[in-house]
């Protein structure tokens, strides 16, 4: 069975910052490309960052471009997602997938946890 379990997730104040982590089990981690998602309430889900296989590579929007970094460590299947400075606007559930290349497609999801900047 195939589990990706976000965690990491809470309150923070605007400026602040925040690291996610999402373990997987139950795939070949290293075989996978791995992103970030998020989703806010009546809007569609949104991608944050991803990263290649190797870690060799990552691709992220410029909404984010400087403040947050994607990062993986395939000897422990996990994925992590650095936020800095973080925006009321980067308040939203964060999901991790995982997904297969060539054509990209994400197969796998996370269950999300929650990231709420405010004062």
């Amino acid at each position: 069975q195939v589990q990706l379990v976000e965690s990491g997730g809470g309150l923070v104040q605007p400026g602040g910052s925040l690291t996610l982590s999402c373990a997987a089990s139950g795939i070949t981690f290293s075989q996978y490309a791995m992103g970030w998602f998020r989703q806010t309430p009546g809007k569609e889900r949104e991608f944050v960052l991803g990263i290649s296989k190797s870690g060799s590579a990552t691709y992220y929007p410029d909404i984010v471009k400087g403040r947050f970094t994607i990062s993986r460590d395939n000897a422990k299947s996990t994925v992590y997602l650095q936020m800095e400075g973080l925006k009321s606007a980067d308040t939203a559930v964060y999901f991790c997938a995982a997904g297969t290349t060539d054509p990209l497609s994400w197969v796998y999801w996370g269950q999300g946890t929650q990231v709420t900047v405010s004062s």
